[in-house]
């Protein structure tokens, strides 16, 4: 009897069946999980519709909140910090082994809250210093919360650490580790890096706004370019990523960046720095980057052309740095948010947005961007010398720390030093002043004393 060649399965010439090992990791069917480029979308108009109106209350909502002022933007950032650490906090969240841990829900949030008070108790205790100093109690209060800021977390901390250890249950030992260490990744992911924002903010709105608002251009003109024009995939990552939206966004980030940083260096509300928690107008010196330089052009224009000189604000040119960065890497902040979410095997952090998804898959760069205009504006804007306000700012918060005894100790010998310092100054201008006269009246005085001697 012959065997059926239909359903048997071939033999290999050891006689045993063979395999090929399937990846543990299921590989996404482009078409059917992540859905088609946007170009060939059915469904696309009505999902740009829905974009397109959930971007729109958004954008209002966050120009509202920059006209309040420097203190609702920080409290937005920590709202948006309290919905990022939700839906990551309920990302490996299990309904079955939470029932079984009263409480321990509660102990994520403490680590948040901890971490909370310590980053923006570093980032802002000059301003809060500032905002006190006229009422005598609280500044005392407020200078023994930044004195001993460190100790306080470091405790919160340590208790929340015994928490946990007091906590652990037989057979759920995995779960709550797992869960452990994924509580400081999120508080690594959101303050290390959402915590900058803050810090931009307060040295200036500007550079908090222009970085933003250059991620949202980029990530707007991405989604347009490829809406209509998308054709060749990016990235597997993302699918609906293509070349012709990645190389459009570029280019319209980077003109959108000069362009924009002239627009918004004109207003003293976003470049003046905000030294309290206070929410009044400010005025300031808007300093050598925020005043206009002319550049002629006349050799590069015909001569019936009107303008032969252009003004260019310094800052221009650094915020083309800002556009380079957002259109090239910011959105491999992006890439990433859309590998670990296919490592979950979610399509979304959340539902929070309409047609965006949840509030982390619009913060993921953000964040990235929030880093680097940070460090970028300590490393090529803010200047590195010592001005007299700041000299001054400092000292007295210091005196303010001293007792009676100590601050009379300090004013003698700054007394006494004053003094010296005044004396060798007097000297200097006066060496200036007569150095061309000194000569011949010394020459006289010679003379004159000779003449006396004979």
């Amino acid at each position: 009897m012959q065997r059926d060649n239909g359903s048997s399965v071939p033999s290999t010439p050891t006689g045993r069946v063979r395999h090929r090992k399937r990846s543990s990791e299921a590989v996404p069917d482009t078409n059917k999980a992540s859905g088609p480029l946007l170009v060939n979308d059915q469904d696309k108009y009505k999902s740009m519709r829905v974009r397109a109106l959930s971007t729109a209350w958004m954008i209002a909502g966050f120009a509202f909140i920059i006209y309040m002022g420097h203190l609702y933007i920080w409290a937005m950032i920590v709202v948006i910090q309290i919905f990022m650490a939700k839906e990551l906090f309920n990302l490996v969240r299990r309904a079955h082994e939470s029932r079984h841990l009263p409480g321990f829900r509660l102990l994520n949030w403490h680590f948040f809250f901890t971490a909370m008070l310590f980053t923006y108790g570093r980032f802002l205790s000059r301003q809060l210093v500032n905002t006190v100093t006229s009422d005598k109690f609280h500044y005392q209060l407020v200078s023994f919360l930044i004195k001993y800021q460190m100790f306080i977390c470091y405790f919160l901390y340590i208790a929340g650490f015994v928490w946990f250890i007091l906590t652990l249950k037989k057979k759920m030992y995995k779960y709550q580790f797992s869960q452990y260490a994924w509580t400081h990744m999120i508080l690594l992911v959101v303050f290390v890096q959402s915590s900058f924002t803050v810090a931009n903010i307060f040295e200036g709105i500007f550079w908090f706004l222009l970085p933003a608002s250059l991620i949202v251009i980029n990530d707007i003109a991405a989604y347009i370019f490829g809406f209509f024009f998308g054709k060749t995939p990016l990235i597997k990552l993302s699918p609906k990523k293509t070349w012709e939206g990645f190389i459009g966004a570029s280019v319209t980030t980077m003109i959108s960046a000069f362009m924009l940083a002239n627009v918004l260096g004109h207003y003293q509300w976003l470049t003046c720095p905000r030294k309290d928690l206070s929410t009044g107008w400010l005025q300031c010196d808007p300093g050598p980057m925020f005043k206009p330089k002319y550049h002629s052009i006349a050799d590069l224009v015909p001569q019936w052309f009107p303008w032969k000189e252009v003004s260019v604000l310094p800052v221009q040119w650094h915020a083309l740095a800002l556009g380079l960065f957002a259109s090239i890497i910011a959105p491999f902040g992006g890439f990433f948010a859309s590998g670990f979410k296919r490592a979950f095997k979610i399509k979304d952090f959340g539902d929070s947005i309409p047609g965006h998804g949840g509030i982390t898959d619009r913060m993921d760069c953000q964040m990235v961007m929030a880093v680097f205009s940070y460090i970028y504006h300590q490393s090529f804007i803010v200047s590195q010398s010592y001005s007299v306000d700041m000299i001054l700012e400092v000292l007295v918060q210091m005196l303010r720390n001293l007792s009676r005894e100590e601050q009379k100790l300090f004013f003698v010998k700054f007394q006494q030093m004053f003094e010296e310092l005044l004396s060798e100054a007097l000297f200097a201008v006066s060496r200036a002043s007569f150095g061309r006269i000194l000569p011949s009246a010394a020459f006289t005085w010679n003379k004159a004393a000779a003449v006396a001697c004979r």
